[in-house]
């Protein structure tokens, strides 16, 4: 089972306009969609829409519209229950496919719902071959959570295995750690998905400076970044760069880049999400780290493609059209 916790759960609202967005106009939006989101949900639904079994948690309103918004997607969850409505999260797409996301904070945690989330995770941990924790956190929840997530589900379960997929602060807390010698059980995720500005953050440098450099095929600064991270404590680093593709570091010396399937864009929300559900969806078929990095790029080109937060199904990727070059060698050892 892949378990996935999302503590900053959104009714995601997708709408389209069919010009660019300038500052101060006025717009009628169309096709406004609203679906149940936030990371750990969306890679949920990628890995449910592949026959994968798979369990969503997250604290919510238990009988809000995002709970029943869930039970419409058909996906299996359980929600920590908490008085108020998820967060609304609002997307404006021009025609062109650029997205404008506007979030709210959502709502803050207790220390109360917190231990309740880690003991749900716990209670699930050794039915996991995977637990992911993904996304933002709400007001209340500390920085070190997703350590002492990884922490909690290890003491249960040793063999699985955990992803993150996070921003700003708990990648700061994540990189900090990673300067340390654990003490007692390794609280390092086994991958972890960031994008170029979030292996910024994660290593301590400029993050925008890695993604502009990518854009221009220039992979060294991505590189040697991920390679850092790797060397203190994280096996894998699944780098999503958009239209450039991604690049996987490991922990072996290994560095793979995977280009992108041509689409046409509709919405990069939740493409991330899919792409880190098509590499671990590829890892539980045996599948090697170049077809589970040909696989991550097709299904966040996949969910590109579809609009608004839509995870995409199996067939709607198509790995064989990415090209995956190996950019440095396994080290020996």
């Amino acid at each position: 089972m892949i378990l996935t916790l999302t503590l900053n759960p959104s009714i995601d609202r997708t709408a389209s306009i069919p010009e660019p967005l300038n500052r101060g106009g006025v717009y009628r939006l169309s096709d406004a969609i609203d679906v149940a989101g936030g990371k750990g949900v969306n890679v949920s639904g990628a890995v449910a829409h592949a026959g994968v079994r798979t369990l969503a948690l997250f604290p919510v309103s238990g009988t809000g519209r995002f709970r029943r918004l869930v039970e419409d997607y058909g996906l299996d969850h359980e929600p920590i229950h908490i008085d108020e409505e998820a967060r609304v999260n609002l997307t404006i797409v021009e025609d062109d496919g650029t997205t404008t996301k506007l979030n709210t904070p959502g709502a803050e945690l207790s220390e109360d719902i917190i231990r309740a989330c880690l003991d749900r995770l716990a209670n699930y941990a050794p039915e996991a071959t995977w637990v992911v924790l993904a996304g933002s956190l709400p007001r209340g929840v500390p920085d070190d959570i997703y350590l002492r997530a990884a922490t909690t589900v290890r003491e249960i379960n040793p063999d699985c295995k955990v992803a993150v997929d996070t921003s700003g602060g708990p990648l700061e807390v994540i990189g900090a750690a990673l300067a340390q010698t654990p003490d007692g059980i390794n609280p390092f995720p086994d991958l972890m998905k960031p994008n170029g500005l979030e292996l910024g953050q994660l290593a301590g440098i400029d993050g925008q400076a890695l993604e502009d450099l990518a854009e221009e095929g220039d992979y060294d600064g991505i590189i040697d970044a991920a390679r850092k991270v790797n060397e203190a404590g994280v096996p894998e680093l699944l780098i999503t760069l958009g239209a450039a593709g991604a690049i996987l570091s490991r922990d072996d010396g290994l560095v793979l880049h995977a280009s992108s399937p041509k689409i046409d864009p509709l919405s990069t929300v939740g493409a991330g999400d899919s792409a880190l559900a098509g590499y671990i969806l590829a890892e539980q078929d045996g599948e090697g780290p170049e077809q589970r990095t040909a696989r991550a790029v097709a299904y966040g080109s996949a969910a590109t493609a579809l609009p608004g937060t839509t995870a995409p199904k199996p067939e709607q990727a198509h790995p064989e059209q990415s090209v995956v070059t190996i950019l440095r060698q396994p080290e020996q050892r």
